[in-house]
């Protein structure tokens, strides 16, 4: 799918939005991993992650879209409002996990993350095949 120029758009606003989804993507896993009750989670506050973590792939989407579809000043301040967001969404979900839970998951998150492709960022992203670049 063509890529289109949103001139005033950060230019490192898409790998902005990647790191975050692979970010996110990687504590998704690893708390996949350790197979947690739902009631050893946080449900406000991942749920909360998973709403961040979908803004991010929307952003992405939109970029991949002409122009003229979507109002570009909303989306890109709602974006960068999440991006700000993520990162202490993040610390306080897991300043809320269980502390053997937070023990375990700090080194399995960053091994996950290691792992991940960066197409991954594109999982769930409409029109994006994930195995292609």
């Amino acid at each position: 799918m063509p890529r289109h120029s949103h001139s005033a758009f950060p230019p490192d606003l898409r790998a902005r939005l990647e790191a975050a989804r692979l970010d996110s993507l990687a504590l998704f896993r690893a708390l996949d991993q350790m197979a947690p009750t739902p009631v050893e989670l946080p449900q406000r506050l991942l749920h909360q992650l998973f709403e961040l973590d979908a803004d991010c792939s929307e952003a992405l989407w939109v970029l991949d879209q002409p122009p003229h579809r979507f109002d570009l000043e909303v989306m890109l301040r709602d974006t960068l409002a999440t991006l700000e967001q993520l990162p202490q969404a993040r610390a306080r979900f897991r300043k809320k996990l269980p502390p053997n839970f937070r023990h375990t998951l700090e080194p399995l998150e960053a091994a996950v993350r290691k792992t991940l492709d960066h197409s991954e960022a594109y999982n769930q992203v409409p029109g994006r095949d994930p195995h292609s670049r």
